[in-house]
């Protein structure tokens, strides 16, 4: 165990301890009398382990020991024991490996003795954490949560999820402190030697996390935020921090930038709910759903390390069961050796085997058993899983009796084309048969050379069916991997592909859902279904299946009821290429669910609106190639050209690419191995073709040579008829690249990348999304930025600040709340600038960080009226561009627009009458009274439906986006003219007394404020006499009115003047009753320019440079404050 670092004077120890090992650093010594060897024998080593021996438990001393040295010094520090020389070796390979190379970069042995004191403690509180941990005591967690608090200023619902003791880098030297985990932040924290650091980083704005290793730093964890890389090192479980950092920072990305998948995600849709626990369940229960290509509902249960008796090898595997809700599995240590699924829907008995063995036995419809054998605790398992199938006879199962009965497996096909029969008399319109069996039906009599190696795959399978049982809980062996990649026979593609994909899970725990969809999804309109009409005839047009209408109305019908069923997917190009391969070989009903498989599980986020997981998948095979083809990588200048050239290789499977007698054996391979043999396939591709890829100058070039190889892949092998693959013959016949064959490439490339691990590819998808996020990100902000820099002044670094902080504060939004609002209008899909948008309470902590008006007394007015111009289309959001053009006008207009900016804020539909709302509090708004206010509008009927159609493209059509309203929008935008001072409205009495007002709270401060209150007084008082002598001149009804204000002299006497009419306004109104144009008074734009351009002060204070690079910077250190305050 570590112990707390004590000195230790060797002097005298000498006599009582054995040297073991040592280095410049530290030493392992052996207490004498403990061991055999010379140095423990003799009279000294009796005598001390005599000593030890009568001493009571507590007084004892462990056998070994650790010791830090510092070098020329006679002081040892004590940092270890051990009751054993296992432990304490242990302890001391920790050191060696994580430790002693960060010495060396330290210039002074205090600087040394004080790192490795700091982190011995910290790994004794790390101890100490896992222990309070399992033994559920929260007082240490909840004094690391007050630090936590207290050294970050955090606001209170952000929640503390671990934290960890570890090293941060700071250039070549180590710092020793925290590492604390939260929903929403990575920070650390450090004091040493007098030097605090502090660290936060937002999950949101890493790009890349992963573990590396260097010379001095043996395993350590990266983080690179904005551009800045982080190290982290000398975790006491380093694998388990980094697979929750990964978590965090995953479910974060999800939730801001993949609103879409995060909002079926119910587990983790409230981030207060988060737990260290919790997380860590759900990685498993995702791992163990997606290696047995079960539902995404299943979560993982209990796992047992036990044998699984495998009858036709006559031995027992070793290996885990797996047990959810719904299923039981099993997979080998090697999981090429045997690998099972057990729906407890099949099970039909549990029972003890053997005793002495701890042998579990389950019996499955069919009459085949499975024998798990030294299963710990197996009578408390016997009877969970006696309860769960008792629970398996639930409705979800019985609502169809034949999927209750399962069908005997020598007979699958015949059970679901059963299934099918059943179906079609309940609605006529979907298809039973598989379109291959219509279209190309085989002769049983007159069979060719093609037809007969066909038929001999079969007995292949047959053979392996009659020893590994066959349907969903078949054994799954090498065997059966050797069989799939020389190619599945035609007659038993549909019925494998269902098995291998899990399909065949959801099609028997949904019994009549398609039928349903199919009908329900009839005679909708949507974009998805127009995008689906226009592509149905580019489908494998070569074959006579969609030459047909029989093919073409299946293709439909499986699109549509997909589009229905998820609209968030709708309808992806792609998808068109793959359903018709799956309707060659699989009924409709089928189809359908393998195109679920393939879009929900199989390959995630690939066919959203920014094939996200595609382009993940592309990361990581570039990856790949740099691990694999060094080469390549070294003449390919640009890694991009493999992202561009593959991307039709993973949305479609290869099928785009090759010839469609070759693309359905990949297809047999994806649904064994799934994105493993696409990636396995697009090695092996460049590896075959390195040498001409070697000399291609430019990428076209390269393109060019893997085209031809493309249209040379052959299947010698394939009993399609001519007609299907005339397309490919007749390209093949023009090219003189040598033939391959598509089997063997594919094995081919199942023995030279086979060692591509599943876990592995996993890991990488995870390392790897993050980047692609982020690079997508990237591309926003620069089409942004390329976008409003045409409106704005700003330099291009200010203006990305800016950006930055405003979408900051957009995300600030959504950290802490379960229903953010912002987060719910957040929409990846819309145009760059309406991606993110803020409302009136993120534009006030905005407008008080970065205006050079946020001094002003009624800055909370001025934000309400700001926002409300600035919100067009009254939506209650304001977009990045709105945002930046009037902080330009503030920093960067002449006099002129920022005299103008003023006016229009006192005027509608900017302006609204606040203060009299809360008296109490004065000038100040709370949130509540700022959204109201801000929601308020003076905008037509017309205008408001506009705006709604606008707000919300989507509503109407089920997932219709009204393109017409967009291009609407643009070209107003586009053809919006300067505005012409002449057609501003006219400023009426209340509104220039308030104008008034703020032009007196905007000089408050301002070093000539005394002489800036007298200017204003003057052009008040001038521009109200000019008024009065501009309405006697023409009213000749009532030359003697008085006028309705009187004329102020001095400054005080304006503010008397203003006080006092401000809020007898309203009563002098009611008095008077309607009102009448020959006592109110108004002042149009130029009056009130005219008369402050003759006063120099005024001009001088609007034309006064501000430097927004100092409010930025202050900025970005008080954002998270101010959020915190809030």
């Amino acid at each position: 165990m570590w112990l707390k670092p004590e000195e230790v004077l060797l002097k005298n120890a000498l006599k009582l301890w054995v040297l073991e090992r040592s280095n410049r650093y530290f030493v392992l010594q052996r207490r004498r009398g403990y061991g055999q060897d010379g140095g423990g024998g003799g009279l000294a080593g009796l005598l001390v382990g005599t000593l030890d021996a009568v001493l009571d438990s507590t007084s004892k001393v462990a056998p070994f020991r650790i010791l830090h040295q510092t070098p020329d010094s006679q002081v040892y520090w004590s940092i270890a024991c051990g009751a054993s020389r296992e432990e304490i070796t242990e302890h001391w390979d920790w050191l060696e490996h994580n430790v002693m190379k960060t010495l060396s970069v330290f210039d002074s042995n205090e600087d040394i003795t004080s790192f490795v004191q700091g982190k011995i403690r910290g790994l004794i509180a790390e101890e100490g954490k896992g222990s309070f941990i399992k033994e559920e005591d929260p007082e240490k967690f909840r004094e690391a949560l007050l630090k936590f608090e207290k050294c970050f200023g955090l606001p209170e619902q952000e929640k503390l999820v671990t934290y960890y003791s570890c090293s941060y880098w700071r250039g070549r030297v180590p710092c020793q402190g925290w590492l604390y985990l939260s929903t929403n932040f990575l920070s650390f924290y450090s004091f040493l030697l007098g030097a605090e650091i502090k660290l936060i980083i937002s999950w949101d704005e890493i790009s890349r996390l992963e573990k590396t290793s260097n010379v001095i730093l043996t395993e350590s964890i990266h983080v690179c935020s904005h551009g800045e890389d982080h190290y982290f090192s000398m975790f006491l479980h380093i694998n388990e921090t980094f697979l929750l950092m990964e978590q965090l920072a995953n479910y974060t990305v999800r939730r801001l930038f993949d609103k879409e998948t995060f909002e079926s995600d119910q587990i983790l849709h409230d981030p207060l709910q988060i737990t260290k626990r919790g997380l860590e369940s759900r990685a498993h229960s995702k791992q163990f759903s997606a290696f047995f290509r079960l539902p995404k509902e299943e979560t993982l249960q209990e796992v047992h390390e036990c044998f699984l008796w495998v009858p036709f090898c006559h031995f027992s595997a070793l290996g885990k069961m797996c047990i959810s809700e719904n299923y039981i599995c099993f997979a080998s240590q090697d999981g090429n050796l045997c690998t099972v699924i057990i729906p407890l829907r099949e099970v039909v008995g549990v029972d003890k085997a053997d005793p002495a063995s701890s042998g579990v036995s389950i019996s499955i419809k069919g009459k085949r058993a499975f024998r798990f054998t030294d299963v710990k605790d197996f009578e408390q398992l016997v009877v969970k899983l006696r309860l769960k199938c008792g629970a398996t006879s639930s409705p979800q199962h019985t609502t169809n009796p034949e999927v209750a009965i399962s069908p005997d497996p020598d007979n699958l096909v015949d059970y679901y084309e059963g299934r099918s029969m059943g179906q079609k008399d309940s609605s006529k319109t979907v298809s039973t048969e598989a379109l291959m069996t219509v279209f190309h039906p085989q002769d049983a009599e007159n069979l060719d050379s093609k037809m007969l190696k066909e038929k001999m795959k079969e007995q292949s399978w047959n053979i392996l069916f009659a020893e590994c049982g066959r349907g969903v809980s078949m054994f799954r062996t090498r065997k059966t991997r050797d069989l799939v990649v020389r190619g599945i026979p035609e007659m038993l593609r549909g019925e494998l592909w269902l098995l291998f994909s899990g399909a065949v899970n959801d099609m028997a725990t949904n019994p009549g859902y398609y039928t349903e969809v199919v009908e329900m999804s009839i005679g909708t309109s949507t974009l998805a279904t127009d995008e689906i009409e226009r592509d149905l005839r580019r489908s494998l047009p070569e074959h006579p299946a969609f030459q047909s209408d029989t093919g073409i109305s299946a293709l439909r019908r499986v699109l549509t009821a997909y589009a229905y069923r998820n609209p968030k997917i709708g309808y992806c190009q792609a998808m068109n290429i793959l359903t018709s391969v799956l309707l060659l070989y699989a009924k409709e009903e089928e189809a359908f669910w393998l195109l679920v498989a393939v879009c929900e599980r199989m390959l995630p986020d690939y066919f959203n609106r920014r094939i996200i997981g595609a382009l993940v998948d592309q990361a990581v095979f570039e990856e790949l190639i740099r691990d694999h083809l060094p080469q390549l990588t070294d003449h390919m200048t640009d890694m991009t050209f493999f992202s561009s050239i593959s991307l039709s290789w993973f949305l479609t499977l290869f099928i785009s690419v090759l010839p469609i007698e070759s693309a359905v054996n990949v297809v047999d391979c994806f649904f064994y191995d799934g994105i493993k043999a696409i990636l396995q396939l697009g090695l092996a591709v460049l590896d075959y073709n390195m040498d001409k890829l070697l000399t291609c100058k430019d990428d076209a070039e390269a393109v060019t040579v893997l085209n031809r190889f493309f249209d040379s892949v052959t299947n010698k092998d394939s009993p399609l008829p001519p007609a299907v693959q005339q397309a490919s013959n007749l390209s093949n016949a023009k090219s003189d690249h040598p033939k391959v064959d598509i089997t063997d490439l594919i094995r081919e490339a199942n023995e030279r990348y086979g060692d591509i691990r599943y876990e592995d590819v996993q890991s990488m998808r995870s390392r790897n999304r993050l980047y692609v996020i982020q690079t997508l990100e990237v591309t926003t902000k620069q089409n942004v930025l390329r976008v409003v820099s045409q409106d704005v002044k700003f330099s291009p670094s200010d203006l990305e600040e800016l950006y930055e902080l405003f979408k900051k504060e957009h995300f600030l939004s959504c950290y802490w709340s379960v229903n953010s609002s912002v987060l719910r209008h957040h929409d990846p899909s819309l145009p760059y600038l309406e991606q993110y948008r803020i409302d009136c309470q993120q534009f006030r902590v905005l407008y008080h960080l970065l205006s050079p008006w946020a001094h002003c007394a009624n800055k909370d007015s001025l934000v309400l009226w700001t926002f409300r111009l600035l919100d067009e289309n009254s939506d209650c959001l304001i977009n990045f561009k709105e945002f930046a053009c009037v902080l330009d006008t503030l920093y960067n207009g002449s006099f002129t627009d920022k005299l103008k900016l003023l006016f229009k804020l006192h005027i509608p539909p900017a302006f609204t009458e606040v203060e009299s709302l809360s008296p109490s509090k004065g000038i100040e708004l709370s949130k509540e009274e700022l959204i109201h206010f801000s929601q308020l509008t003076v905008s037509s009927p017309v205008d408001s439906q506009e705006a709604d159609t606008l707000k919300s493209p989507e509503k109407a059509g089920k997932g219709k986006v009204d393109i017409q309203a967009y291009l609407k929008q643009w070209q107003d935008e586009l053809l919006k003219k300067e505005e012409n001072i002449k057609d501003l409205p006219r400023m009426d009495q209340s509104q220039f007394i308030q104008f008034s007002k703020t032009l007196y709270n905007l000089f408050h401060g301002d070093p000539e404020e005394e002489l800036l209150y007298r200017a204003i007084a003057v052009v008040t008082s001038l521009l109200l006499k000019m008024e009065e002598v501009g309405r006697r001149l023409q009213s000749s009804t009532s030359p003697g009115g008085s006028p309705a204000v009187a004329v102020a002299s001095t400054a005080e006497d304006q503010k008397k003047l203003q006080e006092e009419n401000a809020p007898q306004q309203p009563e002098s109104s009611k008095m008077q009753g309607p009102p009448s144009e020959d006592h109110e008074w108004s002042f149009a734009f130029e009056q009130i320019l005219a008369s402050l351009l003759n006063e120099p002060a005024l001009v001088r204070f609007f034309e006064k440079p501000s430097d927004i690079k100092a409010k930025v910077e202050n900025a970005k250190t008080s954002q998270l404050k101010a959020r915190s305050r809030l």
